[in-house]
């Protein structure tokens, strides 16, 4: 996976090393131009994870430091280093389990959710392979995430998708080429894209591991099964 530079910037918003509530820190991330701003736990110690329509930065308890950037953040501990990026997003990331379209692998060893776009040429590829994902225990789970945003034609076809009585079909119509005809405004999709930006989907298809893991783009069945297995 790609990481990119981190930067550390600091801002002189608060004095002293004394901890700022959410509302605080809230108001501090939007004075520097983040709108919509949720604040969680993030696996940094010391820091908020804050998610805005922006994108996601750490911000210190204290309100003097933002960490911004796609990085790994690693766990040591017994000799081992654990990426532990996304561990704190992943129970957001079940929560959204019956919305989910889920093909599930008889001998399921993984389960892997992978956000995608229908108008994706990658995804189509993935999407055709799905019996050879499950043939190697890997169950999928698929959520949506439109590249060109919420205001977009695909994503309000994608939420005619997601909003089907049988969504499976619903989907498998439409990677066969018949797309909705109906148009629905994105509320589904909109949990799953600004969920897809807190784990830092930029792209289709991108996969979430059962471990919190992120692996961008297409990686065919058996090399995906050897990847988790390693």
């Amino acid at each position: 996976m790609k990481k990119t530079k981190i930067a550390l910037l600091a801002l002189s918003l608060f004095a002293g090393s004394a901890m700022a509530d959410d509302a605080s820190l809230k108001s501090s991330l939007e004075k520097i131009g983040a709108t919509n701003v949720r604040l969680s736990e993030s696996p940094l110690p010391g820091f908020r994870l804050a998610t805005s329509n922006e994108g996601i930065v750490h911000i210190s308890e204290n309100g003097q430091y933002v960490v911004q950037g796609n990085f790994n953040v690693l766990e040591l501990k017994n000799g081992k280093a654990t990426d532990i990026t996304h561990k704190t997003q992943m129970a957001s990331l079940n929560a959204l389990s019956n919305e989910m379209i889920i093909y599930p692998a008889k001998q399921e060893k993984h389960v892997v959710t992978v956000f995608m776009d229908i108008t994706c040429h990658y995804c189509h590829i993935l999407f055709e392979n799905v019996k050879a994902y499950n043939e190697e225990g890997i169950t999928l789970r698929f959520l949506a995430f439109p590249r060109a945003g919420l205001n977009s034609q695909t994503a309000k076809q994608m939420e005619a998708i997601w909003q089907a009585k049988d969504r499976m079909k619903a989907l498998e119509d439409a990677e066969a080429g018949n797309l909705p005809k109906e148009l629905k405004t994105p509320n589904l999709v909109k949990k799953h894209y600004e969920l897809g930006i807190q784990f830092g989907v930029t792209g289709t298809p991108y996969m979430v591991t059962d471990q919190g893991e992120v692996i961008g783009g297409y990686v065919p069945a058996k090399e995906l099964a050897k990847m988790l297995s390693e």
